[in-house]
């Protein structure tokens, strides 16, 4: 099949038809292939925007934005993003092929270079985004610490390496993304966690405190690049990056099923993600703090749950946009063991066992690089 002056390889397997009745072939692929409810991948997508990302809008999007900046531009990049993810999954069947990767609708639409270009831009993308997710876990294990031991032993960097080698090794438990399913209920009961202490802690202060300044800080050139990176979080807050990726485990209709599941993700999903922002900007106004949770008052023992909960969903969060690097990594070490079979300590289960370890490994040897920068 040739697009855009580009062809792409296909296993020439038609499991389905699509909208207008004809097969549709679906491209080579070590992604599960629809095997997932709607509902599953809704939860999937709401666990993406419902992370403890959250506990950094009030301090990160409504503290430069104010309260009308802040407000419009919550609710402007959500219509946005739905009718972007929209349109995005209305092309997963082009051509009369599933397009379950970024970079394959790119090529197909727009040829090669379009192809080489949009596989950069995500996994740069996505690099940022777990990176921020290791690093949120280790601030969050700190701010647990602090809570019971304020000695300045444990610094932020061996918190944000220990946080990296326990996202390693859970990915050993994940293989792809359908194998989450039990890992987003506990995902959901993390998230209710800190978002519902947030939020009393958040309304009791509120309504103790005394009138807020709501200023939005800063002056000059600093105000403007503070309000800039304000509004680039808007647009992060609602995208997974890898929309095309999670859409290609759906089951059948696959877009009918993936509207189904951005609809649920931009309505019931996002109301936590407002309640927290609202709420943390309302009770401490311009002084929130940058991670809610160093800015709310309560019972050592509640804070410190919010802070675990917190810790633990971004392990499992994370591994929502690790899954596209865990399938390209893995098909690099296949490469490996093919060339060096004495890798493969588990000959009956195709290097699976050995691909996950090395995973792991390299994983474990970057993180504990990072977490060796001086940052305190």
């Amino acid at each position: 099949m040739r697009k855009g002056n580009m062809e792409l390889e296909t296993n020439k397997v038609y499991d389905y038809e699509d909208a207008r009745g004809n097969d549709a072939e679906v491209p080579d692929t070590a992604h599960q292939i629809s095997t997932d409810s709607w509902f599953q991948v809704a939860f999937i997508l709401t666990t993406g925007i419902n992370s403890a990302f959250v506990l950094g809008y009030p301090g990160t999007v409504m503290v430069p934005l104010g309260w009308f900046g802040g407000v419009i531009g919550l609710i402007l990049a959500t219509a946005v993003s739905l009718y972007a993810n929209a349109l995005v999954a209305y092309l997963h069947e082009l051509g009369g092929q599933r397009h379950i990767r970024y970079r394959d609708l790119a090529g197909f639409i727009y040829g090669k270079k379009a192809y080489n270009l949009t596989w950069v831009l995500q996994y740069i993308n996505l690099f940022m985004i777990n990176t921020g997710y290791i690093i949120l876990a280790g601030s969050a294990l700190k701010a647990t610490y602090v809570l019971f031991k304020d000695d300045g032993l444990l610094k932020l960097p061996y918190c944000i390496a220990i946080a990296g080698l326990v996202c390693a090794m859970f990915a050993v438990c994940i293989p792809h993304l359908s194998a989450l399913r039990i890992w987003l209920g506990f995902s959901t009961v993390f998230s209710l966690a800190y978002i519902v202490i947030s939020f009393v802690l958040s309304l009791k202060d509120g309504l103790r405190s005394p009138p807020r300044d709501y200023e939005i800080p800063g002056e000059g050139v600093s105000k403007i690049f503070t309000i800039i990176g304000a509004s680039a979080n808007l647009v992060f807050a609602f995208n997974t990056g890898m929309l095309p990726e999670i859409q290609a485990t759906i089951k059948q209709p696959v877009v009918k099923n993936m509207m189904k599941a951005l609809y649920f993700q931009f309505t019931v999903g996002v109301l936590p993600l407002y309640l927290v922002a609202f709420t943390g900007y309302w009770a401490y106004g311009s002084s929130t703090e940058v991670y809610l949770l160093n800015s709310v008052n309560g019972a050592v023992w509640v804070k410190a749950l919010a802070n675990i909960t917190a810790f633990l969903q971004s392990v499992i969060a994370l591994h929502v946009h690790t899954y596209t690097f865990k399938l390209e990594f893995s098909l690099l070490l296949n490469v490996l063991l093919e060339l060096f079979p004495w890798l493969n300590i588990n000959n009956n289960n195709s290097g699976s066992v050995s691909t996950r370890f090395l995973q792991v490994q390299c994983t474990s040897f970057w993180i504990l690089n990072m977490g060796s920068k001086e940052v305190q």
